[in-house]
């Protein structure tokens, strides 16, 4: 009779644990959810629903391994769980594992076969199956494709007589360019191709001459700035005093006007906060300057812009969503084709090849943008040897760079995203040992304050991206180390209004079904 009870007593506990995970889960705090749903599981671990729900979760903090598994195990208990097949398959979709993907929905429209909601996401998943298998089909060897840089000549592109944008004069991209594009691109208008194939032609250029790991000096008594994601988001900066005005139609004039005139992107919102690049405030980028938001061809050009102007003033690493794949699904593809044209997508995609992997600053502070490794033993040379002039590998040094995250348990172990691998503060400790540094700064997950200090203090995230997807509610931060102690100063700062812009707006169509 006593164990009946507590079995019953936990039933019901689990029950009430699982409310609170949902509402959790309403409110964006997908971190905290996960917490409510594992104790739930712990109390009850047959219910297929927690398993689910918690998977959903993860997916939300693009941890779609650990989805992968959450809903492999309510398919385990319920094998008519739709829910269980739904949820695997928006984490294998945002893997970009499409033909996994399309098993579960073709399951999920075998056990819902009058449900609309299945069938339209199983015909959107064949359609980008087919799709996929038609790029693979028509693609030229790796041995025999020709580097579309060649085949553009952006001193014939002629300039309408009727564009009053910004203009580069001859081959020099200078300041006053730069903010004449920057104040453009608050009024939502776009920079002409000419200019923009020059920029982005003069950056694969520079970024190709580089090592695969930079090497920065700062001076004593000079500082640099560390920013992490910024995916693309837009902000407006608003920060206006009206003292009076004689008739409300003024008035409301007036606030409109400025209000548009003060479109600022989050990057430009970091800019305003701590100066624009230049030789004397330096910045490194640490990776995902694009997808997700809806701004990633306007924060691209920017950065690169400044690189071109200047290319001490900003240094940039690649992140794991400068891929041909994480574009594809995530908009910056879309993006591209639409206010560019399709030959961007590949010049695009050949200049992120050529971005470096890692920084290290001072000899001490290494920058990257995922994290650290399978095996102990790297050594910074191994690093800079890495040929990568490629897409990012499922596996190796360069996937790992790119895509693992710390975690708080001592070793290593599987990736919660599925890809690269979680690692502790001993691997930290040795990483650093081994190398003669005292720092690891990483970005790729989105931290509530905007950063945060792990591994005893031996590991920063920085995450630039603040309300990142106009949801999370999280903070944006940048770090501010001063030489020569390079002691690091974290700046936080808050979501600001932006243009009325969704989101994924360029995103895959399947993808957006889920967001």
């Amino acid at each position: 009779m006593p164990n009946m009870e507590t079995e019953s007593s936990n039933t019901t506990r689990a029950e009430e644990i699982k409310l609170l995970a949902n509402e959790a889960f309403k409110a964006h705090k997908y971190s905290q959810a996960i917490d409510l749903y594992s104790q739930a599981i712990e109390l009850n671990s047959q219910i297929a629903v927690y398993w689910a729900n918690r998977a959903f979760a993860h997916i939300n903090l693009e941890e779609y391994g650990s989805a992968i598994q959450d809903a492999s195990r309510a398919i385990e208990i319920d094998p008519k769980y739709s829910k269980g097949y739904y949820r695997r398959g928006a984490a294998y979709l945002s893997m970009g594992k499409l033909k996994e993907a399309l098993k579960d929905f073709q399951q999920l429209k075998k056990i819902c076969p009058n449900d609309p909601d299945a069938a339209k996401k199983l015909k959107e998943c064949e359609k980008a199956v087919m799709k996929l298998k038609f790029e693979e089909a028509i693609a030229a060897p790796e041995s025999e494709r020709r580097s579309i840089a060649d085949s553009i000549d952006f001193n014939s592109i002629e300039v309408e007589p009727q564009y009053s944008g910004a203009r580069i004069e001859g081959d020099v991209v200078t300041l006053d360019f730069v903010k004449k594009m920057m104040g453009d691109f608050k009024n939502q208008k776009c920079l002409h191709k000419r200019y923009a194939f020059q920029i982005v032609l003069q950056i694969r250029e520079m970024l190709g001459a580089l090592p695969s790991l930079v090497d920065i000096n700062i001076p004593d008594g000079k500082h640099f700035t560390v920013c992490g994601d910024v995916h693309g988001q837009a902000a407006d900066s608003l920060s206006v005093l009206f003292f009076f005005f004689f008739f409300f139609f003024f008035f409301f004039f007036f606030f409109f006007f400025y209000l548009m005139w003060l479109q600022f992107y989050d990057l430009l919102n970091i800019f305003e906060l701590n100066g624009l690049p230049s030789e004397d405030n330096p910045y490194l980028f640490n990776g995902d300057f694009v997808d997700r938001g809806s701004f990633s061809v306007e924060v691209i050009l920017t950065l690169f812009a400044f690189k071109c102007m200047s290319p001490s003033a900003i240094y940039l690493s690649r992140g794991n969503h400068e891929s041909k794949s994480m574009n594809k699904i995530y908009g910056f593809e879309g993006e591209v084709r639409s206010k560019l044209n399709e030959t961007f997508v590949e010049l695009f995609a050949e200049v992120f090849c050529c971005l470096p992997l890692a920084h290290v600053i001072n000899e001490k502070v290494f920058v990257v943008h995922g994290g650290l490794f399978s095996v102990d033993g790297v050594k910074l040379s191994n690093i800079k040897a890495i040929d990568r002039f490629c897409e990012p590998p499922e596996e190796g040094l360069m996937c790992e760079l790119l895509w693992s995250d710390p975690q708080p348990q001592p070793g290593r172990g599987p990736s919660k995203r599925g890809v690269g691998l979680s690692f502790g503060a001993d691997v930290t400790k040795r990483f650093l040992q081994e190398n003669n540094l005292d720092l690891v700064v990483r970005s790729h997950e989105v931290k509530d304050e905007g950063y945060e200090i792990e591994h005893d203090g031996k590991l920063i995230t920085v995450f630039s991206a603040p309300n990142y997807c106009d949801q999370m509610g999280n903070k944006g931060a940048f770090i501010r180390f001063e030489a020569p102690n390079l002691k690091p100063n974290i700046v936080t700062f808050s979501a600001v209004l932006h243009p009325n812009v969704k989101p994924m707006a360029y995103a895959n169509n399947f993808l957006r079904m889920f967001s």
